[in-house]
C-alpha cells in the first residue's frame, strides 16, 4: 500500500505502545508497506506482560487463544501460560517480523496536537536522556492499553510508612518477603494470583479484603511433549483446539449480559470450591460474595482459598482508617504492623490516554471530552479526532474470551480506513459526529441489562456514572462481523493529498 507523502510529515503512522496491539498494528502496517515507527516508554517491548512480574502472575484466558490468529505457538507449556512465556512469545513476534528497526524505545509522548491544515499529528517526545523532539504522524494508533496505569487508594498516612511498598504492577523482582510480615490491599486477579506465593514466604500475611471474589477451581493441566509435538507438526490440530476453545468462551458470553441466571451452574462450582477449601464458618463467610457471579471479573485458583486458610494469614474486612511508619489501622480499632504493602489495586482504565495530553480539532481536548462522557464508535474513533485510532479502547474490553481477537479486528478496521483514505486521495479520516450518540446509546442500553450493571456490585468496568465503558456487551463474532465490513458512510474522508 502507498504512503501518503508529505516532506513535512516524518511518519505516515506512529504507534504508541508495543503489547499486543502496537505489535499487531506495526504487523499490519509492515505488511502494507507503510512507513511507520513505534514508541515505548520503556526499554523493551511486551506491555501488560513486561509491566506484570509480580509471583503467580499468569493469564486467565487459554495460552492457544491468547495468540495472534496468524502466528499460533505450538510450544505454551500448559493451559494458562504465565506472564514470563507471553512475553517471550511477543519478542519471538517482534523478531521475526523484524520490527525492532521501527521500534523507539524510551519514548514516551508527552503531548498530541492535531493540525487541521496539515492533517497530521505533532507529537512532543521525551527521550530516556530527558530531550524533547517533535514528531509529525499523517496517522496515530494509540495502542497503550488499559491495564497498565497502576490505581493507588488514598489511605491517610501512607506516605509515612518506612516499609516496602509494591504496587503489582510495578514489581521490583528482587523482592523477597522471606520471613516478613507482609500486607496485601485487593482479591481481585492479581491479588487472588498473588497472595498464595507471598503467603508461602512471608512471616505473616495480612489480606485487606473489600469484597470478595467469585473464585473457580483452574484446570490448568501441563500439555505433554507428545502433545506439543503434534501442534508443531499438524498445525490444524492446533487450529481446531483454538477454535474449539473460542466457541467454550462464546457461550458464556449470554450469561454476562443478558441472563445471569445461566452462570448458576458456574457459582454453585465456585460456592462447592469455597466450601471444600475453607472449614472455618467464619472465614467462609468473609469469603462469600454477595453479589451476582461476572459482576467483576471471574477469578480461577487452586491456591488461592488454602493460602487464606493458613494459620499465619488473616482476612481483614474491616475498613483501613489510616497508616503511619510501621503499620496500617483499620476502623475496627485494630493494628497491623507490617514490613511490606503490597497493592493488588488494578489500574486506571483511561489513565493512559489522559496522560497523552491529546488535542483534536477546534482545540477540543479528549480528556475534557471523556471527562464528560466517553464517546466512540466501536472503541476506534472518536469525534472531532482525525486520523487517530485507539485499539482496545472503550467498551472493547471482553470478560468472557481473548481481547487479541478484539485487536485484530480492529487493526483490519484501521488499516481499511487509512487505505480508503489514501485510495481517495483524502488526508483525513474520522467517525462522523452524528452517528456516535445512537452507538452509545444502543450500548448503554445493552449494558443495562447486563451482569456489570445489574449484579449488585461496583467495578472498575463502571464509570462514576455507573456506565460500563469498559466491556464490549456482546460476542466476539459480532464484533468482528461490524469491523470487518465497516459502514464507510459513517465516516467522513476529507482534504486533499494533492
Amino acid at each position: 500500500m502507498g504512503t501518503r507523502m508529505n516532506a513535512r510529515v516524518d511518519h505516515d503512522l506512529v504507534i504508541v505502545g508495543s503489547g499486543f496491539s502496537g505489535i499487531g498494528m506495526a504487523i499490519a502496517a509492515k505488511n502494507r508497506r507503510r512507513d511507520f515507527v513505534v514508541l515505548e516508554k520503556a526499554d523493551e517491548i511486551g506491555g501488560t506482560w513486561r509491566d506484570n512480574r509480580y509471583p503467580g502472575c499468569e493469564c486467565d484466558v487459554p495460552s492457544h487463544l491468547y495468540s495472534f490468529s496468524f502466528e499460533l505457538n505450538p510450544y505454551w507449556s500448559k493451559a494458562y501460560a504465565t506472564a514470563d512465556e507471553i512475553q517471550d512469545y511477543l519478542l519471538y513476534c517482534v523478531e521475526k517480523f523484524d520490527l525492532r528497526q521501527h521500534m523507539r524505545f524510551g519514548s514516551v509522548v508527552e503531548r498530541m496536537t492535531y493540525d487541521e491544515g496539515l492533517a497530521a499529528w505533532h507529537l512532543t517526545v521525551t527521550t530516556g536522556n530527558g530531550e524533547t523532539h517533535q514528531l509529525v504522524a499523517g496517522a496515530v494508533a494509540l495502542g497503550v492499553g488499559a491495564l497498565h496505569e497502576p490505581v493507588i487508594p488514598e489511605i491517610p498516612g501512607i506516605e509515612s510508612f518506612r516499609g516496602e511498598l509494591l504496587h503489582t504492577a510495578a514489581w521490583d523482582p528482587g523482592t523477597t518477603v522471606v520471613g516478613k510480615r507482609v500486607g496485601v490491599i485487593g482479591t481481585g486477579c492479581s491479588g487472588v494470583q498473588v497472595i498464595p506465593p507471598l503467603a508461602e514466604d512471608a512471616h505473616s500475611l495480612t489480606v485487606f479484603q473489600r469484597t470478595p471474589t467469585w473464585v473457580l477451581p483452574k484446570v490448568d493441566p501441563a500439555y505433554p511433549d507428545w502433545l506439543i509435538d503434534q501442534y508443531e507438526k499438524r498445525p490444524w490440530l492446533m487450529k481446531a483446539h483454538r477454535a474449539k476453545l473460542r466457541a467454550a468462551g462464546e457461550v458464556r458470553v449470554g450469561g454476562f449480559t443478558k441472563q445471569p441466571a445461566a452462570l448458576k451452574a458456574a457459582s454453585k462450582a465456585a460456592l462447592a470450591h469455597l466450601r471444600s477449601s475453607i472449614k472455618d464458618p467464619k472465614l467462609r463467610a468473609k469469603l462469600t460474595p454477595d453479589y451476582t457471579m461476572g459482576c467483576k471479573r471471574v477469578t480461577m485458583s487452586n491456591t488461592y482459598y488454602p493460602a487464606l486458610a493458613s494459620d499465619h494469614v488473616t482476612v481483614e474486612t474491616s475498613p483501613i482508617q489510616d497508616a503511619d511508619v510501621t503499620s496500617l489501622a483499620t476502623e475496627d480499632g485494630t493494628t497491623h504492623e507490617l514490613d511490606v504493602l503490597v497493592f493488588a489495586t488494578g489500574f486506571d482504565v483511561t489513565g493512559s490516554y489522559r496522560h497523552l495530553n491529546i488535542t483534536g480539532l477546534g482545540g477540543r481536548t479528549l480528556d475534557t471530552d471523556w471527562a464528560e462522557d466517553i464517546q466512540t464508535y466501536y472503541g476506534v474513533t472518536a469525534p472531532g479526532y482525525p486520523n487517530l485510532f485507539f485499539l482496545l479502547g472503550p467498551n472493547t474490553v471482553l470478560g468472557h474470551t481473548s481481547v487479541v481477537l478484539m485487536i485484530e479486528a480492529q487493526i483490519g478496521l484501521i488499516s481499511r480506513l487509512l487505505d480508503e483514505r489514501d485510495e481517495r486521495g483524502a488526508t483525513a479520516v474520522q467517525v462522523r459526529p452524528q452517528v456516535v450518540p445512537a452507538h452509545m446509546q444502543r450500548l448503554d442500553e445493552r449494558s443495562a441489562s447486563s451482569v456489570w450493571q445489574a449484579g449488585g456490585c461496583s467495578s472498575w468496568y463502571l464509570d462514576d456514572e455507573g456506565r460500563n465503558r469498559v466491556l464490549w456487551p456482546g460476542g466476539v463474532g459480532e464484533y468482528e462481523r461490524k469491523l470487518a465490513r465497516p459502514e464507510l458512510v459513517d465516516y467522513e474522508f476529507t482534504g486533499s493529498a494533492s
